[in-house]
């Protein structure tokens, strides 16, 4: 809280910043600075945790945000001995360019992806630049910064601009083992992943929220808390009672401070000095009596000696309520602006968990007064406390005690300035006011001037007070700035990432699009060329076959072999007595001859099918991408017509039962056809009967049936013995109608009997009966030979044509044209459906792709121009943490 200690507002003379040293500001001029500041703090707080919420949100939902690694890049070398020359000799005329440093840039889940960047240097603010008028002589000097830019410009087209080469707050370390070798390979680099790095930085992320958050508090708090720290016996205790003015912290040779003693003035306290003990566990708070317990100032000694024998989390914090009688121009806690607490901390090598505290309690402190011995200077502990602490404040108080016993002064303060370069370059450059070499002790002496510390209780009162916004903000800016400084070079990274990605994802589409386009063309063109080619081949397969078989039934029809075969041949008539076996003979000859048809038939659809399966093959080679899945498939001619699959056990026969008979090892037509493959080995087909020898039937239409009725083959037979028979027989039949038959036979005998009785009849018996010897003679031994193959060939034609007497008579021909079609067209539509699968599967796949590119493409313009937008938040917001003087 503000403090209301004072009516009037006191004037606050010679602690102004800088040029402002003549100045006399008043305590409403102080506070009025440092209200804007804060409140330009608190919106840039609030804002960057805005930004830090997005960032992990679309790590988590969006894009896995890619952590960088930088590392220095070899240098060119100069194409030109005499350029280089001439570029490392400085021009009078010529302005100094700003050299920009050239970084590699890689990432650490893709240590193959390396790109070179161009590292800016530091922003220059517009308001503490000024622009100097140059004068250059000759046109040469007109052009340079033209020449310039357009270089500049050039090369930052060629080469990526990124803020900084490294990060301060959102640093990961990615090493394992020795951290100086980049290419190591115990680098957690090979181990980890994209998700597991960007996990391990949205941890780092969350730390920083955390921590922002406690800084939005310290801001908010208009108080003004004073950490004064220090190695043990370093003079803590003795320098805070010479700012007090009075001997209150315990002092001794030895360490006396083992807690955390805060002074406040009393005026918080109602005017009372006393001390408060905090009670473990209980949040303080100076109205609930029940937080606390009250102890008087005498006993602060016995406090702090007895939280000696107390563990370190039973350690009590004690606060002190103090007044002081000094004018508030003099005085540090009444000092009329602002409340001020001066925090006592134990000594940073005492122990670990002390020193550990007192790191703790840096997120909510405003200043740091460091004290340390001239006789030690900066130990291991002072070091490492200081170089943490100026990750933050950038400006620490520090107070070397004891200077007064040093016999070489100027020594010890170049040696400790010189310390102080190294670990607080900040307050190195401001060491007139941050850097005071005093003696506390002899502050205490009554009626003893003491100017060097009276000059460094002015400087911290200047600092605390007058440069509030320097001692209490600055630190809060610094982080800040190194924040949302780490946040750009972030943003600008992943830009780089989003822009490669979508480079690589353009170029994926521009060559998958087309493939998809053309693939998606070519879907129902391809479909109707599988359906023409199997029903090309098909019906090429099924007419072929039909052609050779009716072929094959013509010559059998006409006597001759169905087809003229070296494994085949007719008979050699063996003489009258052996009539009978040779009619049995050529009627197998005749039925093998059909059987080596079908074969051939056979043979020429495995033809036909290759030829088909080829040009499906074809059609795959012209419309599949050549990156489809190849056929695995092997046809196999061979394998076609075969009965059943070998080589399973309890597998069925690929015809069915109903259609085919195995009949002696024989695959033959049975059931509904009676023919089929295996015509020779059917008994049925080979028994020999009396009109294989004498077609009687035959001749009697040739010569008196109806033309029309007679086949072809009949009109081209010469008159011969048989015909003189046959025409005996005509004459005896018409006698009596039929010749044969029983009741015939009965009636033609009565008849004869008739007709022998009349003797016309009588005169007329004799020639008929001679006649018909000399015919039968006659065909017996000239015509019979001949005329059996012809008889035999027409009674296997008439009963392969005419089916076996079923109420739907199928022909051989169409039963075997339908069975080489049906399995022409299973073999093609296999290869087909093989390749409308591998066509579907390259669409599918080439589909997959393509969405997967546009995918790729739409998150990587949405993250380069989200990140776009996140790094120009991320300078928007660092420009406001620029605190105003």
């Amino acid at each position: 809280m503000e403090s209301t200690s004072t009516a009037t507002s006191p004037t606050l003379s010679n602690f102004s910043d800088g040029g402002a040293e003549h100045l006399n500001l008043k305590g409403e001029d102080v506070q009025e600075i440092f209200i804007e500041n804060k409140d330009r703090l608190v919106n840039a707080i609030d804002a960057t945790k805005s930004i830090l919420n997005a960032i992990r949100n679309f790590n988590k939902d969006d894009w896995v945000v890619r952590y960088p690694q930088l590392k220095d890049s070899e240098p060119e070398p100069a194409a030109e001995t005499g350029e280089a020359a001439s570029e490392s000799v400085p021009s009078l005329s010529t302005p100094p360019r700003r050299k920009s440093q050239r970084r590699s840039l890689s990432f650490a889940d893709d240590p193959t992806f390396e790109t070179e960047v161009i590292v800016e240097g530091p922003r220059i603010s517009l308001s503490r630049s000024t622009s100097l008028p140059v004068i250059h002589d000759g046109v040469e000097s007109e052009c340079m910064p033209s020449c310039d830019d357009a270089a500049a410009e050039k090369e930052a087209d060629s080469v990526r601009l990124i803020p900084s080469s490294d990060f301060n707050v959102l640093r990961l370390d990615l090493k394992l083992g020795a951290h100086s070798s980049s290419s190591s390979a115990a680098s957690l680099v090979s181990q980890l992943e994209k998700a597991s790095i960007a996990n391990l930085l949205d941890d780092r992320i969350g730390s920083s929220l955390s921590h922002i958050e406690k800084l939005r508090l310290r801001v908010e708090d208009t108080s003004s808390k004073v950490l004064v720290t220090g190695d043990l016996n370093a003079g803590k205790s003795t320098f805070v009672n010479a700012l007090l003015r009075r001997e209150v912290m315990p002092v001794d040779q030895q360490p006396c401070t083992t807690a955390f003693c805060e002074v406040h003035d009393a005026a918080e306290n109602n005017g009372v000095e006393e001390a408060h003990i905090l009670k473990e566990g209980a949040t303080y708070d100076i109205a609930d009596d029940s937080t606390f317990a009250r102890a008087s100032l005498e006993a602060l000694e016995d406090i702090v000696g007895d939280n000696e024998h107390k563990a370190p989390h039973e350690q009590s914090m004690v606060k002190l309520y103090l007044a002081d009688t000094r004018a508030p121009s003099e005085s540090l806690l009444n000092n009329g602006v602002v409340d001020i607490s001066l925090i006592d901390a134990p000594g940073l090598n005492r122990d670990s968990l002390k020193t550990t505290a007192v790191f703790a309690r840096q997120e909510e402190i405003d200043v740091v007064v460091f004290v340390v011995s001239a006789e030690n200077h900066f130990t291991l502990s002072a070091r490492e406390f200081l170089q943490n602490a100026s990750n933050e404040k950038a400006y620490l108080f520090i107070v070397v005690n004891k200077f007064a016993g040093i016999k070489h002064k100027e020594r010890c303060r170049r040696a400790v300035l010189d310390q102080i370069r190294q670990l607080s370059p900040g307050t190195y450059d401001d060491a007139e006011d941050l850097v005071h070499f005093v003696d506390s002790a002899a502050a205490l002496q009554p009626y003893t001037a003491n100017p060097a510390f009276d000059d460094l209780e002015s400087a911290l009162r200047s600092f605390v007070l007058v440069k509030r916004s320097k001692s209490k903000l600055q630190p809060v800016s610094t982080y800040l700035s190194n924040l949302l400084g780490d946040i750009e070079l972030l943003a600008r990274t992943n830009i780089i990432v989003a822009d490669v990605e979508l480079e690589r994802a353009q170029e994926d589409l521009s060559a998958k699009r087309p493939v998809l386009d053309q693939l998606k063309k070519s879907k129902d063109v391809l479909e109707n060329e599988i359906e023409q080619v199997e029903e090309d081949n098909t019906t090429k397969a099924s007419e072929t076959t039909k052609s050779m078989l009716s072929k094959a039934i013509e010559r059998v029809g006409q006597g001759k072999l169905g087809v003229d075969v070296p494994t085949i041949s007719m008979p050699a008539y063996p003489g009258l007595l052996g009539i009978w076996d040779y009619a049995r003979d050529v009627r197998r000859a005749m039925l093998a001859s059909i059987d080596d048809a079908v074969r051939m038939a056979e043979d020429q659809a495995r033809g036909i099918t290759k030829g088909g399966v080829d040009k499906i093959k074809d059609l795959g080679e012209l419309h599949l991408p050549a990156d489809a899945e190849k056929n695995t498939r092997v046809f196999m001619p061979e394998a076609m017509f075969r009965a059943t699959r070998k080589g399973h056990r309890g597998t069925k026969s690929r015809r069915s039962s109903t259609s085919y008979s195995n009949i002696g090892g024989a695959i033959v037509a049975g059931g509904l056809h009676g023919l089929g493959i295996g015509l020779a080995q059917r008994h049925d087909l080979l028994e020999t009967t009396f009109f294989d020898l004498f077609d009687v039937n035959h001749q009697w239409f040739v010569h008196f049936g109806d033309a029309k009725s007679v086949s072809d083959d009949t009109d081209a037979m010469a008159p011969s013995a048989l015909s003189v028979v046959s025409v005996g027989l005509g004459a005896l039949t018409m006698v009596g109608g039929q010749a044969l038959g029983a009741r015939a036979m009965l009636e033609g005998i009565v008849r004869v009997s008739d007709l022998l009785s009349n003797e016309t009849a009588r005169k007329w018996a004799a020639p008929v009966v001679g006649a018909f010897a000399l015919g039968a003679t006659a065909y017996l031994i000239l015509e019979l030979p001949s005329s059996i193959p012809r008889t035999v060939g027409r009674r296997v034609k008439a009963s392969i044509v005419k089916g076996d007497g079923s109420e739907v008579p199928v022909s051989f021909v169409d039963a075997h044209a339908t069975r080489v079609g049906k399995e022409t067209r299973k073999v093609l539509r296999l290869a087909g459906w093989d390749l409308r699968g591998r066509f579907t599967k390259s669409m599918d796949d080439s589909t997959k792709e393509v969405k997967t590119a546009e995918e790729a493409e739409s998150k990587a313009k949405k993250a380069g121009e989200w990140f776009g937008e996140i790094a120009e938040k991320a300078v928007g917001v660092k420009e406001t943490v620029v605190l105003a003087a």
